[in-house]
């Protein structure tokens, strides 16, 4: 009797915790929904009364490939042989988790149809290596076919990473903060389409496999004899030295973004649910909803780069186990941009919300190599068993300086300082935007 009273109380609690999750995403999923109709009304208002003054405007602005041109002139170019279309750049950055980056970067932009009805498509292959001893090689796609009726993206990489983990919960929390180092192989294989079911509307589905080994974590000193990996590990039934989250994913997204480097307006709205299998080869079985939207606001029409920023993404667990360092967490993002003023990894829970606002305006204001920015972000994180998501909030805000490097493209060197709380504080180099 007394063992189904505590199946009953087990059943009640695991019950009651899967309908707060459910409750939880719902919620975030009809908020996301309200704000991309709001923004899109919004959105086609600004496109009917704003023409952005940037084509015209080319011819006047300077970006570092032309300080480099003046200083180091081109040779001639045999007309007769056919120019290649790769772009090959040096890799160079920085940021307080990974410490200074240095590498080589192969990039490829194109259309696949008609640049005013087809967006513009970009693949990049690099390899990096950095100061902390990280090796990253990475391959990433985002093909869009004519007329946009296709939207292919892919992430396939292999990196020897390192973070630094707080832990969970309250523990990420202390002050002064307790770190544990923890080094391991990553290794995912990402691959989504997309097919357009409206005009900037796409649906689609992918396949994530996502696999992590020889992980080795170094405790502070002799008095810690274990550490918040090993312990969540135990507990949720993964091995402390590899796992693997192997999922299939269906998506929802919205996009209306001008450009895809640095939008001057314009919406990107992301939704998908993912679901980790065993039949994949997943060590556990687990349910996430991830969500995201940007919106940006040009304040001036002959200025268009003055520009309010939002972006907001989130992931939540619905149901399962995640292992430890597949857990949501601080620059989780796409291309680990999420929560400058932290270390990757800072806060992770199986839930995780990260809000961001930035203002971007131009230093230079006839040639526009030169802009600023100012940003502040929020992110909370839920407990290892799944509660407490947004009963605290760490702050970041930071300033930032812009070197436009490549005119055509909008690309900018970023040089960033951010702070945050627990003594946290960094400086981020990066090509590039954060979103």
């Amino acid at each position: 009797m007394m063992n189904t009273k505590s199946s009953m109380a087990s059943f009640d609690v695991s019950g009651e915790r899967l309908i707060s999750n459910y409750n939880m995403a719902a919620r975030f999923f009809l908020m996301l929904v309200f704000f991309s109709l709001i923004c899109h009304c919004v959105a086609q208002a600004q496109d009917t009364a704003i023409v952005y003054q940037t084509t015209d405007s080319l011819s006047a602005q300077r970006d570092a490939m032309d300080m480099i041109r003046k200083i180091f002139p081109p040779k001639k170019i045999d007309t007769a042989k056919k120019k290649s279309s790769v772009t090959v750049l040096p890799a160079i950055g920085y940021n307080p988790s990974i410490g200074f980056l240095f590498g080589i970067n192969f990039l490829k932009a194109f259309y696949k149809g008609d640049p005013a009805t087809t967006k513009l498509s970009v693949t990049q292959l690099d390899f990096s290596y950095t100061t902390k001893r990280l090796i990253i090689a990475r391959f990433r796609t985002n093909i869009f076919t004519k007329d946009n009726k296709w939207n292919f993206q892919g992430n396939w990489q292999y990196t020897r990473n390192y973070v630094k983990d707080y832990g969970l919960g309250a523990e990420a929390r202390q002050d002064p903060p307790v770190d544990y180092a923890i080094r391991f192989n990553y290794f995912r294989f990402t691959e989504k389409a997309f097919r357009e079911i409206g005009h900037n509307f796409y649906a689609g589905a992918g396949i994530s496999i996502d696999m992590r080994n020889d992980i080795q974590i170094t405790n502070p000193d002799s008095t810690y004899t274990t550490n918040p990996h090993d312990i969540y590990s135990s507990e949720k039934g993964f091995n402390q030295n590899n796992y693997f989250a192997n999922g299939l994913i269906a998506n929802f997204q919205y996009n209306t973004k001008e450009h895809p480097n640095r939008p001057f307006g314009g919406i990107y709205s992301e939704m998908y649910l993912r679901y980790n299998t065993k039949l994949l080869g997943s060590t556990k079985e687990a349910g996430q909803l991830y969500t995201e939207f940007r919106k940006y606001f040009s304040l001036s029409q002959k200025n268009p780069e003055h520009v309010i920023a939002f972006w907001y993404w989130g992931s939540y667990l619905l149901w399962g186990s995640l292992p430890y360092l597949e857990l949501p967490a601080t620059e989780y993002d796409t291309y680990n941009r999420s929560g400058r003023g932290y270390t990757l990894g800072r806060f992770r829970g199986p839930s995780f919300t990260d809000v961001e606002a930035e203002y971007r305006f131009p230093i230079s204001q006839q040639t526009k190599i030169l802009s600023g920015v100012l940003f502040t972000s929020f992110q909370t994180a839920s407990d290892e068993n799944n509660n407490g998501l947004f009963n605290y909030w760490e702050p970041a805000a930071g300033a930032g300086l812009r070197i436009l490097f490549t005119k055509k493209s909008r690309t900018n060197i970023c040089l960033d300082f951010a702070k945050g709380r627990y003594g946290s504080s960094g400086v981020f180099f990066a090509l590039n935007e954060a979103f």
